[in-house]
């Protein structure tokens, strides 16, 4: 009987796709904020080259 509860039974299914959806969240946040985070700094470091010292 607790094998087939343990097949059956979807709560823990729906704990781990939940995690595995906040970890793709969380790869796709880190990578756009990586991309971003350069872009940023390039534009930073362009606009302090062309201002006079």
């Amino acid at each position: 009987m607790t094998i087939r509860r343990l097949l059956w039974e979807e709560d823990g299914q729906t704990l781990v796709e939940y995690g595995l959806l906040v970890a793709l969240i969380a790869l796709v946040v880190i990578a756009a904020l990586t991309i971003l985070g350069r872009r940023i700094a390039n534009t930073f470091n362009t606009v302090n080259n062309t201002l006079p010292t």
